[in-house]
């Protein structure tokens, strides 16, 4: 068999397994796909301890907090609770970044992200955390 060089360290070329091989290769999803993924579980979470939770509540992400003043100290903010007024309907927004910047691994990504949605839903909605947020530890 022909040996090809690794020319300019550009990594491996051409397919890693033979068409009809038993070999099957797993896709890898995107950063973006997998933070909308733990938005939409921990969405999902919240509406199976409380159905009324999220009502009249608009929930988004931003890549980057786009603040016009400076925020206070040296951390960057997680999220974002505004109140409903008579033109728009309340909104929670989660910053894609920092959240990722502060998780260490898939599985502490998506349980920030629950934490930080339910935080966030307990402020603007006035109820516990407890209630929306289900059997998890809040130390």
């Amino acid at each position: 068999m022909p040996r090809r060089r690794d020319r300019h360290d550009r990594g491996l070329r051409g397919p890693l397994a033979a068409p009809g091989s038993p070999v099957t290769l797993h896709h890898r999803t995107s950063r973006v796909a997998y933070f909308n993924e733990c938005l939409t579980d921990a969405i999902a979470e919240v509406l199976a301890n409380d159905a009324e939770a999220l009502e009249d509540i608009v929930v988004g992400i931003e890549d980057v907090p786009h603040l016009t003043t400076r925020w206070s100290g040296d951390r960057v903010p997680l999220s974002a609770a505004l109140e409903a007024t008579r033109t728009q309907p309340a909104q929670i927004v989660l910053y894609e970044r920092p959240i990722e910047h502060r998780a260490s691994s898939p599985a502490q990504l998506k349980r920030l992200v629950h934490r930080t949605l339910v935080e966030q839903l307990s402020t603007l909605t006035g109820r516990s955390i407890a209630d929306l947020g289900g059997d998890e530890d809040w130390d």
